[in-house]
């Protein structure tokens, strides 16, 4: 089958996601293009390279002062390529915070934003407000954004990235949407899985960033520590599919090969499994409903192997608990969840905060939110999101001051 290649935008080129994404690219000229680049801009040598690398027509910072600096890298690696002046064009340079969304909404099949945290939610209504597909592995801004973001979206127009959510797409596919009894989000239970809480108030960050089986940013791996991640997953399930929180389920699958399950309503279920390496959600996302061929490494099933359950320990781990009180709750909610967490997160990571009170914090800041004047249900604005997620870390900010 022949295809026409599809033009990709990407933002967050520089992250986990993002380099991922490139190699794929890379791998399949024939099936996709990058048009346009976003990143930080902590990292201009990398996004020069790439920039170069896939002949992206527009690169775009969210630090106004790296623009120099994006410019200065695009000579250095046209350098180290080998070519003379005048071989090569340097692509136009967006800077600036806005500057991701304002390229989230240039021309382009698909935005494939990887924004790490909140800080993706105007990208996110920008390529949905420009009619892009969005392939979404900025979970965030579609937790925080709520109602904001889905009330923007045409039936379609948002594909998962997330390799529990492709799980969920892939096995929805076997039966009607009445047929669904329950959503199986699997989690790996992270570097401390099996302890309790008590044994948890003196593990440090470095055990924290170390993670059994993904290569995640500092944020990501830290939240699959606490499992606030899965957290956040349930929200964006809920969201995506449209599924009851009673009826998604969280279980911790240390293996990492079943990436999540549905449960039909005669007792079958239907899970989705393959090594761990992004590469095969993120080329889903890219080619859906088509699957890319050769994207990741497959299952060997001439070799022995074990698969193993458990059932989650609320105790050790409430955040699962909380993020659904969160999500059913809606409003700006979830915002504040989310921005409490990051603040937390870096506390932790700072050494001014124990693990086991990242989640206790966000819970006291949730719980001072709902019963504040400024809490809000219902349909949500801008304005209200990016209000209550920066009052959320302020007040975090407050409670782990050192």
């Amino acid at each position: 089958m022949t295809h026409t290649p599809r033009d990709i935008i990407l933002l967050g080129s520089t992250g986990s996601i993002g380099t991922q994404t490139l190699d794929l690219v890379a791998r399949n000229p024939d099936r996709f293009r990058v048009v346009g680049l976003a990143a930080g801009g902590g990292n201009p040598a990398l996004l020069a390279e790439q920039a170069l690398a896939t002949g992206a027509r527009t690169v775009a910072v969210a630090k106004g002062s790296a623009a120099q600096d994006l410019n200065l890298a695009f000579y250095a690696a046209a350098q180290q390529r080998g070519y003379s002046a005048g071989e090569f064009k340097v692509p136009e340079i967006l800077a600036g915070p806005g500057a991701a969304a304002e390229l989230a909404a240039r021309p382009a099949d698909i935005v494939l934003n990887a924004i790490d945290g909140a800080a993706g939610l105007t990208a996110t209504l920008a390529a949905l407000d420009a009619g892009r597909i969005l392939a979404l592995a900025n979970k965030e801004s579609l937790i925080i954004g709520g109602d904001l973001v889905t009330r923007r979206a045409k039936p379609g127009q948002i594909v998962a990235v997330d390799s529990e959510h492709s799980a969920l797409a892939q096995a929805l596919r076997g039966g009607a949407k009445e047929e669904v009894d329950k959503l199986v989000v699997t989690a790996s239970g992270g570097p401390f899985r099996g302890r309790s809480r008590e044994q948890l108030w003196d593990v440090s960050p470095e055990q924290a960033l170390a993670h059994p089986t993904w290569s995640m940013g500092p944020l990501v791996t830290c939240n699959s520590a606490t499992l606030v991640n899965k957290g956040l997953e349930v929200i964006e399930a809920h969201l995506l599919f449209d599924v009851p929180f009673e009826r998604i389920e969280v279980v911790v699958h240390p293996q990492s090969i079943v990436h999540s399950m549905v449960q039909f309503v005669d007792g079958s279920t239907l899970a989705q499994a393959s090594p761990p390496d992004m590469r095969m959600a993120i080329s889903l996302a890219l080619g859906w409903p088509h699957r890319v061929p050769d994207a990741a490494p497959a299952m060997d099933w001439t070799k022995a192997s074990t698969w193993e359950f458990f059932p989650l320990d609320d105790a050790a781990f409430p955040a699962v608990r909380l993020a659904k009180q969160v999500g059913a709750t809606g409003g700006t909610a979830p915002a504040v969840f989310n921005g409490a967490n990051e603040e937390c997160v870096g506390a932790f990571l700072g050494g001014r905060l124990r693990f086991p009170a990242i989640v206790d914090t966000i819970e006291r800041v949730v719980a001072e939110h709902a019963g504040s004047a400024s809490s809000q249900g219902g349909d949500l604005t801008l304005e209200a999101v990016l209000e209550a997620d920066a009052w959320a870390r302020a007040r975090a900010r407050e409670l782990t001051a050192g």
